[in-house]
């Protein structure tokens, strides 16, 4: 039976790849030793990495150059994510992406202006019309900087399919890393799944490893005794010789008496995809401990393409009574790889390891799920779960200030991959704040809320604990440099704080004279700045700044101000 199950898998320059990207024709962005300090596809908070990150020794300012001919396509102003970014389109049917960036050519800079005052906006998704900004290869397009969600100085780096947008591993196209260290493996686990769905419920176990220089071993060597559906997971990293950061491997294989049954690569991937890293890692044991480990078998509700290859998705039958070897090989794309085998007994015995069935109702991956009580709805769209899920419901006692009892919806330890529909009715009546209502998770605060037919309904993200509070408390304004009567001569901005209690924040705007001025927005400080134009003549003038939160509560603030 296991022989029956088994498959291979192709390889190209004993590197994983389902096909040959153009050698030469890209440049690097930065002039600067390649040195990286993040890897493509590794795993973060949610998402595969979707780039590299080429390190900037610290400093910001170093000139992003163009990696081929093409022209820009693309700009994007973010209080988050890449901050600044630029996008160019390139002949060859790839597009090159610059992110974190701290200013643009002076063309650019005010195509972007021009953009936000036109629109009356501060984040803005920018087209841009081909020919508008034609580059040629190695021209400088933007300087290197450390804004929007950038924990250090650098430039977060990518080339995307131009046709399908999904991003691919730059080093795939001959943007090669100085490489000669291999993965460095520390664990690995094993589930008893035997027909379950995967669950924080699955009997599994972890076992540590030992080993350098690519060779691994268990520390403690031994046969595994296993019976039935059997899965493995793996704690990995890989590290380059450029850089003492610890990044993601390039691919991982599961080989079952020498022939493959699982593969993961890093090749490329499409970003409604990206969530599904929570299917990828195990989710439970990493919320429970932080603890990543990468599981080797395939949740059949994950329709990723980081899998090139799976035989049953990497979960082996252990029932014929044989010993079998399986063996562990991750690589990075240098092709430096490491090893582990174990030996495993394999048993026609019954495992009795498996989890008890829950008591609630059986969820599909494949089907529309609802759930309906008097007092809550659910409704979670096909193949938003990664596996089938024994759901569980309960109703908990109301918070303080709550206007329901708390709704907890099954739990934290299964993932989801988009939103789901909730709907709470009220237990106390809301008389003339129907509007105000919101639905708040206790883990992540307000998910919003609209009223209809007598509930208050939103789209979560998650599961955990629900409940209804009203925001009527309208968001506050700090200001920082400026009050009313303020001499602001030799100032080169005003700067505020803003923060809301409860909705967050839908919208904000500056006027200086009852004209709209651009108020930025910082993420790493959170304050906000207009900086004085060539505009603003000297004398006396009027600053007034307006925050409105999700519900409509809004707060101005105005101070007349000397220039």
């Amino acid at each position: 039976m296991l022989l029956s199950l088994l498959g291979t898998v192709t390889q190209a320059q004993d590197i994983i790849q389902s096909k040959q990207y153009p050698q030469g024709y890209f440049r690097y962005p930065l002039d600067l030793a390649p040195v990286t300090a993040g890897s493509f596809g590794e795993l973060r908070p949610a998402h595969f990495h979707s780039g590299l990150d080429f390190k900037t020794m610290q400093r910001t300012g170093y000139p992003v150059h163009a990696v081929a001919d093409g022209y820009v396509s693309r700009l994007r102003i973010q209080f988050g994510g890449f901050g600044q970014a630029i996008y160019i389109t390139h002949p060859n049917g790839y597009t090159s992406v610059y992110g974190h960036i701290q200013s643009f050519t002076p063309e650019v800079f005010r195509y972007i202006r021009d953009y936000q005052y036109k629109n009356q906006t501060f984040e803005a998704d920018i087209p841009v019309p081909a020919g508008t900004f034609k580059v040629i290869k190695g021209e400088v397009v933007a300087m290197s900087g450390n804004e929007g969600a950038s924990a250090g100085p650098h430039v977060h780096f990518e080339l995307r399919d131009t046709a399908t947008e999904e991003t691919i591993n730059p080093q795939l196209f001959g943007l090669t890393i100085p490489d000669e260290v291999p993965p460095s493996i520390t664990d690995i686990g094993v589930y008893h799944l035997n027909g379950n769905p995967f669950s924080e419920n699955t009997p599994k176990e972890f076992l540590s490893v030992a080993g350098a220089a690519g060779n691994y071993h268990l520390l403690k060597p031994q046969v595994l005794q296993l019976s039935g559906n059997t899965g493995f997971g793996i704690a990995v990293t890989d590290q380059n010789s450029s850089s003492n950061n610890r990044n993601g491997v390039y691919s991982i294989e599961v080989k079952l008496d020498g022939r493959s049954v699982y593969t993961f690569a890093v090749e490329r991937f499409a970003f409604d995809q990206t969530h599904a890293v929570n299917a990828y890692i195990d989710y439970p044991t990493f919320l429970f401990s932080h603890r990543t480990i990468q599981k080797c078998f395939i949740l059949p509700g994950s329709r990723i393409s980081l899998y090139p290859q799976s035989v049953n998705r990497g979960i082996i039958p252990f029932n014929d009574n044989e010993v079998h070897d399986v063996e562990f090989i991750c690589k990075d794309i240098a092709g430096n790889t490491s090893t582990l085998k174990v030996k495993v007994q394999s048993s026609s015995v019954a495992n009795n390891m498996a989890p008890a069935k829950a008591v609630g109702k059986m969820f599909y991956f494949n089907d529309l799920n609802e759930f309906n009580t008097d007092r809550l709805k659910i409704q979670i769209p096909t193949s938003n779960l990664y596996d089938d899920l024994d759901f569980l419901y309960s109703s908990l006692p109301a918070k303080p200030g709550a206007y329901s009892v708390t709704h907890r919806i099954h739990n934290k330890f299964t993932p989801i991959h988009d939103g789901y529909d909730i709907w709470i009715k009220p237990d106390i009546s809301l008389g003339a704040y129907t509007d105000k209502a919101v639905i708040v998770s206790a883990a992540a605060g307000s998910i919003g809320g609209e009223y209809d037919k007598g509930f208050i309904k939103a789209t979560a993200r998650a599961f955990g604990d629900f409940y209804i509070r009203i925001d009527t408390v309208p968001p506050v304004i700090t200001p920082i440099n400026i009050r009313n009567g303020s001499i602001l001569k030799g100032i080169s901005a005003i700067r505020l704080r803003m923060s809301d209690n409860l909705s967050g924040v839908k919208s904000f705007a500056g006027k200086i004279d009852g004209k709209w001025v651009l108020v930025e927005r910082s993420y790493k400080t959170k304050i906000l700045s207009y900086t004085f134009t060539n505009d603003i003549a000297p004398g006396k003038h009027n600053f007034e700044f307006t925050v409105i939160d999700a519900k409509n509560n809004s707060t101005t603030f105005t101070a007349e101000f000397t220039r």
